[in-house]
This record gives C-alpha cells, structure tokens and sequence, in this order.
C-alpha cells in the first residue's frame, strides 16, 4: 500500500510541476489519484491466444507449412479436455486446441462454430491467488473455485466471459 501512495503522489507532483494551472490541476489530479488502482497482484504479458479447430492436423500443417512457424507436437490434457498444439510467433504463441473426451469444453465451441474460432485469450499475472481473491471482490466470476494446471504446466483460472466484455479470459500464474 505505501509503494501505491509513493506512486500517486510522484504522480500528483510531476502534474502539478508540469502545468502552469496549479489550482485546476490539484482538483483534477485528486480525483485522477483517488482512481488508480492498487493490486496485491500484476498483470503481465499476453501468453497466447487459442483458436479452437475441427481438425487438429490440417491446423498444424497450416501453420508449419504454409506459414513456417514453428509448431510443437500434440500434447493431450484430459484434465481440461482438449489437444494442445503451441505456434511459436515472435511476441506470442498461438494455442490451438481440439476435443479430448467427450465433456470436451471445445466439442460446444465447435458445434456452435463449426470452421472453429478463436477461443481465448491468456494473460500472465504474478500471483494468481491474490488475482482470484481480489476479482472475487470485484464480483468478476471465475470458472472454478481453485487453479488447474495448464499446458505449460503452470497453475490457471478462466474468467466468465460475460463478465469481461464476451471474452473468455485465461489467466496464468508468470
């Protein structure tokens, strides 16, 4: 909390050093400060974006041979219910994901969707415990009541997409 007043207070002086309207700018730059927020938690970088497929194989040809991107092998997470293929781009990984199973969470995706679609995105955070807590606070639903383990093998929770602008909304522990 004393990090988060030290930041809004250099803030509120490099505005008010910055501008000849002193009086206007303290009423704007109280009402500014009273408005940034402080999270026991960050928000990182975006890890990837999946795109559901009705065929796995076709998708990962696609991308290795008429794109040239690198693409990892098929690996299977019955825990989530789906097979993961990773795209390796430059700032990012594509996710590219394909029904295990029959409660596959995909198999809706594709029966609405039928050439498939992009499915999510995930967004690093640095303590996904703290991250849960404090979206619980702020009423933002979460898909379960603890963590799973992801495809890299790092614990991650799925926001309710109605609550975050009709985006599903993977967050990974960095």
């Amino acid at each position: 909390m004393a990090a988060c007043m030290g930041k809004v207070a250099a803030g509120l002086l490099t505005r008010l050093q910055t501008t000849a309207h002193t009086v206007r700018t303290l009423s704007v730059s109280r009402s500014l400060t009273q408005k940034v927020p402080c999270s026991l938690w960050k928000l990182g970088r975006l890890n990837h974006v999946a795109i559901a497929v009705p065929d796995l194989e076709k998708a990962q040809s696609f991308y290795k041979s008429v794109l040239g991107a690198q693409v990892s092998e098929t690996v299977p997470l019955p825990e989530h219910g789906v097979y993961t293929v990773f795209v390796e781009l430059g700032n990012t990984k594509l996710e590219l994901l394909n029904p295990l199973g029959e409660k596959s969470p995909i198999s809706g995706f594709l029966q609405k969707n039928k050439a498939g679609g992009m499915h999510h995105i995930c967004i690093e955070v640095d303590d996904i415990k703290a991250a849960m807590a404090e979206l619980k606070e702020k009423k933002i639903r979460i898909l379960s009541e603890e963590p799973k383990i992801g495809a890299h093998g790092k614990p991650v929770i799925f926001l309710h997409p109605k609550d975050c602008d009709g985006v599903l909304v993977e967050l990974e522990q960095a």
